[in-house]
C-alpha cells in the first residue's frame, strides 16, 4: 500500500558502475533523477580493478563506488539506500517504484542496472529441483503453486515482499530467515498477516524424488512444501521487470534484451550493465549506463506529467 509518491524524471535502480554512469549523465541533463539500492550489493564492492581504461594502479571497487557517488550527487543526483518490492505501469505512462517502506517514486523513465543475481543456497537438492519446486524469482513463477504450500527464503525485502505476494496465491505460506532486514513497514505486514514465520534458523535441505516435497531447517523443523522460493537480497530486474512485459534475450532467457540506445520493449524501460548478459566488465557496465542514462533524460523531458 503506498504511503505517498514522490515525482522524479528519471528513477535507477542500482547503484554499481552502471547505475552510477547512467546517474551522472541523466543529472546532468537537467533532469530529477534518484539512485535507489544499497552500493554494498554491488558484485564491483569487494572487487579491485586493474584493466580500467587509464588507471595506472589497482583500485578497490569500494573506493571506485563512492567516489562515483560523489560524482553523482555533485550533478545533483539524490540517492536513497532501500529496495524496490515491485514496478508498476500507471493509467498515464507513468512508471511507479513502490518501495519496501510503502512510499512509490513516479517518473516516465526508469534504468534498471541492478546486475544479475548469483546467490545461491548451495544446499542439498538446490540444484536437484531447480525447476520441479526450486525457483528463484516468485514474480516469474508463483503462479504455478496456486493453492499450494509454499515456503520463501531469505532476510531481506525480496523474500519478505515475496511471501506476501504468494499469500494471494498459494495455500500456506512459509518464511524462514535469520534475521530481519528489512524496513519496519514491510515487517509490519509480514508480522500482521497469515505467513507462517519461522525466523532465526536457515535451510538444511531441500528433499523430494520427482519434485519438492518438505523444506529441512536446521532448527529440526519439516516443511510439507510443494515450492521453495529463494530469495535472497533485493528483488532483481528479472523480477521487477517480469509483471510489465519487458523481453529477455531468446537464447538464455537470462538478460534483459535491449537495443543500442539500452531501451528494452517497454516505452520509458532502459536497462544497462550485467543485467543485458556478459562480459562482466566494469568498462561495459559504465558504457552502457553512459547511454541508458543520457537516452532516458532525453525521453523523460517529452513525457514528464504536466500539472
Amino acid at each position: 500500500m503506498e504511503k505517498n509518491s514522490i515525482e522524479y524524471d528519471v528513477i535507477i535502480l542500482g547503484s554499481g558502475p552502471a547505475g552510477l554512469q547512467a546517474a551522472v549523465h541523466a543529472a546532468r541533463a537537467k533532469t530529477r533523477v534518484v539512485v535507489l539500492g544499497r552500493v554494498q550489493r554491488s558484485s564491483l564492492f569487494k572487487a579491485h580493478i586493474e584493466n580500467y581504461c587509464c588507471m595506472d594502479d589497482m583500485v578497490s571497487g569500494e573506493d571506485i563506488l563512492e567516489q562515483g557517488r560523489r560524482q553523482a550527487e555533485k550533478f545533483g543526483a539524490e540517492f536513497m539506500d532501500v529496495d524496490v518490492v515491485g514496478i508498476d505501469l500507471l493509467d498515464d505512462g507513468t512508471l511507479s517504484a513502490r518501495l519496501e517502506s510503502g512510499e512509490a517514486l513516479h517518473a516516465p523513465a526508469i534504468i534498471l542496472a541492478m546486475g544479475v543475481s548469483r546467490n545461491r543456497l548451495n544446499v542439498p537438492g538446490e540444484k536437484e529441483l531447480l525447476g520441479k519446486g526450486v525457483s528463484y524469482c516468485v514474480e516469474c513463477d508463483g503462479n504455478f503453486f496456486r493453492g499450494e504450500p509454499v515456503a520463501v527464503v531469505g532476510n531481506e525485502s525480496a523474500a519478505f515482499s515475496g511471501a506476501l505476494q504468494l499469500l494471494l496465491l498459494a495455500g500456506d505460506v512459509h518464511l524462514v530467515y535469520q534475521e530481519a532486514r528489512v524496513d519496519e513497514h514491510l515487517k509490519f505486514h509480514v508480522e500482521s498477516s497469515a505467513i507462517e514465520r519461522h525466523e532465526g534458523t536457515w535451510v538444511k535441505s531441500i528433499a523430494g524424488q520427482n519434485e519438492v516435497e518438505r523444506l529441512e531447517l536446521q532448527s529440526g523443523e519439516e516443511l510439507n512444501v510443494k515450492g521453495v522460493f529463494i530469495e535472497l537480497g533485493a528483488k532483481g530486474a528479472l523480477d521487477l521487470a517480469a509483471n510489465l512485459g519487458v523481453m529477455l534475450d531468446p537464447e538464455s532467457m537470462r538478460y534483459i534484451s535491449v537495443n543500442k540506445k539500452q531501451e528494452t520493449n517497454v516505452p520509458g524501460i532502459y536497462a544497462a550493465g550485467d543485467i543485458c548478459g556478459p562480459p562482466w566488465q566494469m568498462a561495459k557496465a559504465v558504457g552502457e549506463g553512459c547511454v541508458a542514462g543520457m537516452e532516458a533524460a532525453v525521453y523523460a523531458k517529452k513525457h514528464r506529467r504536466t500539472a
